[in-house]
């Protein structure tokens, strides 16, 4: 058996390519779906078979495929000590490329749920006529008030305490990790619990600047890695919480 070391090399390398296979892959069908494309793109400009049961699917799916775009970047340090704490723990003795991939499904089925609220709450917002039909994004004054909300939540404690969490993984791996492939999944929902207690009010501005807006996207995918990983996150989360309260409040003047 080779010895750990090597095999940390060899499984952080399998990863680090996996993820950025999907996460070109979903950025990929992100900007093919924007272009018009007969499957995404059904919802980014929004035909009359997008309000039925078919319209639905596609719309959780677009939904999910973003989840996938913008968060595998931020959960992949995540992903990779996990790795390392159960190769570390069990010597090698049990392979823990299906755990890490568990845990990484238990994070996203945490995403699909959320998906599935979005996609329908998209839905009924343009069954209410809620939504422009252009752009998929709510009216100045109804954006304003999601602004405002998203602010207040970014200077809440609860976004706090899930950001400070989502900051600090070896601790919670250390002493929460349990060996085996149900322990693996049950660890990765209660991650995402947390992580989706930390972004939930971020996701939902989609519909306050539009459903598939790459711009948007692409910013938040880049932010949600500063406020997670990088130094000085937590200001960086409070810095943007008063922006949005004060745009807010702007568009509800305006």
């Amino acid at each position: 058996m080779p010895p750990l070391s090597t095999r940390l090399r060899r499984e952080r390398s399998l990863l680090l390519i996996s993820a950025a296979l999907l996460t070109v892959l979903a950025w990929a069908a992100m900007v093919l779906g924007h272009g018009g494309g007969p499957t995404l793109g059904q919802v980014a400009v929004p035909h009359h078979h997008a309000l039925g049961p078919g319209g639905f699917g596609v719309a959780f799916a677009m939904w999910m495929v973003m989840m996938v775009a913008m968060m595998l970047p931020a959960v992949l340090p995540w992903i990779l000590l996990f790795s390392d704490v159960g190769q570390r723990r069990t010597d090698g003795n049990v392979a823990q490329r299906f755990p890490t991939a568990l845990f990484a499904a238990g994070y996203f089925a945490v995403w699909a749920l959320f998906s599935l609220v979005a996609a329908a709450g998209q839905l009924l917002l343009q069954r209410l006529a809620l939504l422009d039909p252009g752009r998929l994004a709510l009216a100045p004054a109804l954006a304003g008030g999601l602004w405002v909300a998203a602010g207040a939540f970014q200077l809440s404690p609860l976004k706090a305490a899930c950001l400070r969490h989502c900051r600090t993984p070896l601790s919670f791996l250390l002493t929460a990790w349990r060996p085996g492939r149900g322990a693996a999944f049950r660890l990765g929902v209660r991650h995402g619990a947390f992580c989706l207690g930390c972004c939930w009010a971020l996701m939902a501005l989609s519909f306050a600047l539009g459903v598939m807006n790459l711009a948007w996207m692409a910013f938040l995918t880049v932010f949600l890695c500063v406020e997670k990983i990088a130094p000085g996150g937590e200001w960086a989360s409070r810095a943007f919480g008063l922006v949005s309260l004060a745009w807010g409040v702007a568009l509800w003047i305006g």
